[in-house]
């Protein structure tokens, strides 16, 4: 926990949690968007890359009941990482032409979800217990109402006065891979690691970032079936990561205040920040990183 002197960032938290008690709609999504079971992983991943989401709820379409949730990570699987890969090497003999018009059913994961009227601090407390990064609201007959994520809570952070430093809060050695491992084996080090993100280092040098929200627009623009000749997954998922790696990269130092680190995730829309030092990386906070800090889970 932050220092009990340096407590006026926890304290809102706090406070913010109890005054919405019962009231999870007042950070939720409410303009939730579903996918049905049937529809292609392909179609899935385009919807996914076109509104920027991490997850998306899996519903009958005629009745909107919730019946899975696909996250950016199960992409990531999909795509080299792990077991969901052998849907394309084993059922399509590693054609992914053929594999992505599989229903997303085939890849979507059971769900938790919370009702309406479910607290936030116990939604928080829900989400820590089970490692999962956000859960469909839904009403009595078990329709989708609204999405709720870290980032939400993140938010509720926002202009926090936390002066404690990222430092203390950040994962140490951090794992990362070099710039001349491909698409694949930066997939399965993220899905055997549970990662969302992996640095990529050179020469000690941090030179950019792969996350899953960029493999998943690496399939779902197209472009991973663009680079297919004969349709091999290899022909797209064996290229360098450098080819969907994010360059750019917004980063930190150890000293960066923790509420400072909060407001530019916040502002930038991201969910992790590498903290770097006088020997290159040193670190990574998350929005979860966060979250564990300030409410002691």
């Amino acid at each position: 926990m932050v220092k009990q002197a340096l407590d006026r960032g926890p304290a809102e938290l706090k406070t913010r949690l109890s005054e919405d008690e019962g009231r999870i709609g007042a950070i939720g999504n409410r303009e939730v968007v579903t996918v049905p079971p049937s529809m292609t992983i392909m179609g899935a991943a385009k919807t996914m890359a076109r509104y920027g989401f991490r997850r998306i709820p899996v519903a009958d379409p005629g009745t909107g009941r919730l019946e899975g949730i696909l996250t950016s990570f199960d992409i990531v699987d999909f795509c080299g990482g792990g077991e969901r890969y052998l849907l394309v090497e084993e059922r399509h003999g590693g054609n992914l032409l053929s594999a992505v018009n599989e229903s997303v059913s085939e890849i979507m994961n059971d769900v938790f979800a919370v009702g309406e009227d479910s607290s936030l601090k116990d939604v928080l407390a829900e989400m820590f217990a089970r490692n999962i990064g956000g859960v469909p609201v839904v009403d009595q007959g078990g329709r989708v109402k609204a999405i709720v994520t870290e980032r939400d809570f993140v938010w509720l952070l926002s202009e926090a006065y936390i002066p404690s430093p990222v430092e203390e809060y950040m994962t140490e050695n951090v794992i990362s891979a070099n710039p001349g491992r491909t698409i694949r084996e930066a997939a399965v080090t993220m899905v055997g690691n549970g990662f969302r993100r992996l640095p990529i280092v050179r020469d000690g040098l941090l030179i950019g970032m792969v996350t899953s929200t960029d493999v998943v627009r690496y399939l779902g623009s197209g472009r991973a079936l663009k680079r297919l000749v004969t349709g091999d997954s290899e022909e797209s998922f064996g290229l360098p990561v450098t080819e969907i790696m994010s360059g750019e990269v917004v980063t930190v130092e150890r000293s960066t205040p923790l509420g400072d680190a909060v407001n530019l995730m916040t502002e930038r829309g991201i969910g992790s920040l590498p903290v770097l030092g006088d020997e290159g990386l040193r670190g990574i906070i998350t929005e979860r990183d966060f979250l564990r800090a300030l409410t002691g889970e």
